[in-house]
């Protein structure tokens, strides 16, 4: 049960035209320590709306006299500050959606699970405003919406350097939506800094104690995706000698980032969506389901409504995760960021290598403005990292910065393999004494002289060998593999 003062004292509305719900919605939140009033129509809630101020607004969706929609859309106009929840029918998700776009802080669906509902109150507690706050009518000058500002989220914010008119609109989006419970699909081209925007809307909402949990789908075996995302039970598969648990109950009362999320196979699609949907996950080798309460923010650089008439995406799911949008515009679009992004990135790679910071002469960055900069933030790096490990004195200079053609660093290429000797035969060569590593070293080497060939193109790397671009991705992550940022469409993020 609630036992600050501040929960105690919170009060809520509950609005809802059903008698037996209304009830026992009341004393749930009753029983937790909090003030409670009920209203059984959009006029009632009117009411006691316009004579008081709330922390937290509970609606249903559908009311005798309107839709709860409504009032989220007038409270809105009204910039009322209460936190607002909407009850809607079981596997509504376009209510669910629209509620949230309408400025919900979260939604809850029927029958209403009173555990899920406990948590939803207690966050939208937890990030509702002071009521001695007064109320602002629209007359007034309206509330940012944004989250209360911390060190950390603060500093999440700075790694996202750059003052051009794209990334102060991205910061703005990313304190705005913050604070809500609604899922975040964040877009934007390879290498553009996807990851570093989800982590600031963590850092920035009221989860940011909780914890970041950062999946790349990409690389992960199509057969092991269901385990690592829901969790296996002791003995669900051949060496499962413990019960584990999956990403989902990893993030629990965090923020769940999905790297890459057009990349999941269409069978990890569904079931992800029902994960999202009910709020809910089965572990593998489990009869039992399991409430999960995350937050979901995905990213990728695919074009997922082509992905979605091409049959490869669902669309239901893209519907789900795409409730509010934040577009990253790639480098080349926003060339004044590069002076506070190198400077950011250089102060960095210094000190992540024990050197003094360079500085940047004139020439330096002149001629780093016209590289092409097809990997975007994630290519800039990389051509700093050898500039800065060149750089003999004080100042980086234009000879730090002579790069291929291409813009990237190469790969070493992968040492050549010693003569046999000369003793050696078929019959009687030297056995290695751990099978495994040879063989990763084998396969190692021929990924590298792969990629090397083809001029970093994975697609085309994993087409050569034999192998899906997913498989490929995973080989370059298990063994450790350096690979610049890439221009084939199934680059990373």
């Amino acid at each position: 049960m609630a036992s600050h003062t501040a929960l105690s004292n919170a009060q809520i509305l509950v609005i809802d035209d059903e008698p037996d719900l209304r009830t026992l919605y009341e004393l749930t939140l009753l029983r937790e320590g909090y003030r409670v009033e009920t209203a059984g129509s959009v006029q009632d809630a009117w009411q006691l709306l316009d004579a008081q101020r709330f922390d937290v607004v509970i609606t249903d969706m559908r009311l005798p006299d309107g839709l709860g929609i409504d009032i989220l859309s007038t409270m809105k106009a009204r910039q009322r500050p209460e936190r607002c929840i909407v009850i809607t029918a079981h596997g509504s998700a376009e209510n669910a959606v629209e509620s949230l776009k309408a400025g919900a802080f979260d939604y809850l669906t029927k029958p209403v699970d009173l555990k899920q509902f406990r948590a939803a109150i207690a966050s939208a507690v937890h990030d509702a405003p002071a009521r001695s706050t007064p109320v602002r009518t629209a007359a007034g000058t309206p509330p940012s919406g944004a989250a209360p500002a911390t060190a950390n989220g603060q500093a999440a914010l700075a790694r996202l350097a750059g003052n051009s008119a794209a990334m102060r609109s991205v910061k703005e989006r990313i304190v705005r939506v913050a604070r809500s419970m609604a899922p975040v699909l964040v877009r934007g081209e390879s290498g553009t800094g996807k990851e570093l925007v989800a982590s600031a809307l963590h850092a920035n909402s009221h989860r940011a104690t909780g914890p970041w949990v950062a999946v790349n789908c990409s690389a992960i075996p199509e057969n092991l995706l269901e385990a690592e995302f829901f969790g296996a039970r002791k003995g669900a598969y051949t060496g499962s000698t413990h019960d584990r648990e999956g990403f989902f109950q990893a993030a629990k009362g965090g923020t769940l980032f999905l790297d890459e999320i057009g990349d999941l196979p269409l069978a990890m699609q569904s079931k992800l969506l029902r994960a999202i949907q009910e709020r809910c996950v089965r572990p593998l080798g489990s009869s039992q389901e399991e409430p999960v309460d995350v937050r979901i923010i995905s990213a990728t650089h695919k074009d997922l409504p082509a992905e979605v008439q091409a049959g490869r995406f669902r669309q239901d799911l893209f519907y789900r995760l795409n409730v509010i949008d934040i577009f990253i515009p790639p480098l080349r679009e926003r060339c004044e960021d590069l002076p506070a992004l190198c400077q950011t990135l250089v102060a960095r790679i210094a000190d992540e290598s024990g050197m003094p910071v360079p500085r940047l002469s004139h020439d330096f960055m002149e001629q780093l403005a016209r590289q092409p900069l097809n990997g975007n933030v994630r290519e800039l790096e990389n051509l700093l990292h050898r500039a800065v490990a060149l750089c003999d004195g004080d100042e980086l200079q234009l000879d730090d910065l002579h790069t291929p053609t291409s813009g990237l660093m190469p790969l070493e290429a992968p040492p050549a393999a010693a003569p046999p000797a000369a003793s050696a035969t078929p019959g009687h060569a030297e056995l290695p004494t751990d099978l495994q590593s040879h063989l990763d070293q084998q396969e190692r080497e021929i990924l590298i002289k792969t990629l090397g060939e083809t001029g970093f193109n994975r697609t085309l790397a994993a087409s050569r060998l034999g192998l899906s671009l997913r498989q490929i991705r995973y080989r370059i992550a298990r063994l450790k593999i350096n690979v610049p940022a890439s221009r084939d469409e199934g680059s990373d993020a």
